[in-house]
């Protein structure tokens, strides 16, 4: 009976460990998510857009 009891506990442990790696990385997926849809929604972005420096410079003969 004793080590039925210990089992339950450590499946229940693992079934917690199980819930919060889930809840983890349902939360990774939505901040990229998040991430995505502020890239393709350009037009709201506030840093506005990015030249390469390239242009700053002349070429060299």
């Amino acid at each position: 009976m004793f080590e039925y009891e210990i089992q339950k506990i450590n499946q229940a442990e693992l079934i917690r460990q199980a819930d919060r790696a889930r809840l983890a990385r349902q939360a990774v997926d939505a901040r990229r998510a998040a991430r995505r849809a502020g890239r393709r929604s350009a037009k709201n972005a506030p840093e506005g857009p990015v030249y390469s420096l390239r242009s700053l410079f002349d070429r060299a003969a």
